[in-house]
């Protein structure tokens, strides 16, 4: 009676192609459809099993055996390696324009705390990026600043210094701190 539920009505002749069928179809679509994801290819890997046990005239409840039981196995095998290797693998925090995060700066164009005319950049890491900043408050041109965020494409700043959220100084009193630095 299982026997005749396993092998579905089809000659027994026949299966060695149909297993060898489902396997093209699950690789197929594992590789164009899943985007190598390893989620169908087990029981791809499986049916090529199934297919060459059915070559060999082995019974067709073997034959589904394999197909199915064999195919969870190798899941279950790939999911533990996958498992282990991004563990053993992980990708460094800062990929990307991530990579910018916790960087310091120096604004280029000053930085003004509405900024609608998206004017605000500053360059890090040796490119130059728009900018905006976290807080209500005008960044000047040559002011340090660390890289808290990604915007889009802009990053979000705030000053190295607490000194720095104020307003810009005056160039006559930046000067008067350059002498007094100098004497």
């Amino acid at each position: 009676m299982v026997l005749a539920v396993l092998d579905l009505g089809i000659d027994l002749d026949v299966w060695p192609w149909i297993w060898l069928s489902i396997a093209v179809v699950f690789a197929l679509v594992e590789l164009v459809v899943v985007g190598g994801s390893f989620i169908i290819l087990p029981w791809a890997a499986s049916a090529f099993i199934a297919a060459i046990l059915a070559f060999y005239d082995v019974s067709i409840e073997i034959q589904w055996a394999v197909f199915v039981f064999g195919g969870g196995l190798l899941f279950a095998v790939m999911y533990r390696w996958a498992q282990r290797f991004m563990k053993e693998h992980t990708m460094d925090p800062g990929v990307g324009a991530d990579r910018l995060v916790g960087l310091t700066a120096i604004v280029t164009t000053p930085i003004e705390p509405d900024d609608t005319t998206r004017a605000g950049r500053v360059s890090v890491d040796g490119e130059v990026w728009g900018a905006v900043t976290d807080g209500a408050y005008r960044l000047a041109q040559g002011a340090k600043v660390r890289v808290l965020a990604m915007k889009g494409t802009r990053v979000v700043v705030a000053p190295l210094a607490p000194e720095s959220r104020r307003n810009p100084p005056s160039p006559e009193s930046d000067a008067s701190s350059q002498n007094r630095d100098q004497t």
